[in-house]
């Protein structure tokens, strides 16, 4: 079972903004699928099982931008 979560990241503005996050969160245990949008700000992470948020906001704040939350 597969869960995707969209959760709001401020400081993206760009291909390379989309990257970093993407390859951050693509390293967390669980993770399936990352979709960032720097446009929106938004952030669609697909889970294998449980949403973990606290380690989606360890990886956000390491690719050097900040999760405001689910959006």
């Amino acid at each position: 079972m597969s869960n995707a979560t969209t959760y709001k990241v401020t400081g993206m503005s760009c291909d390379h903004c989309e990257r970093a996050v993407t390859a951050e969160l693509t390293g967390v245990e669980g993770v399936s699928a990352v979709d960032a949008a720097a446009d929106s700000g938004l952030v669609t992470v697909t889970f294998t099982g449980e949403p973990d948020d606290e380690a989606v906001r360890e990886a956000v704040d390491e690719a050097g931008y900040e999760l405001v939350g689910r959006a």
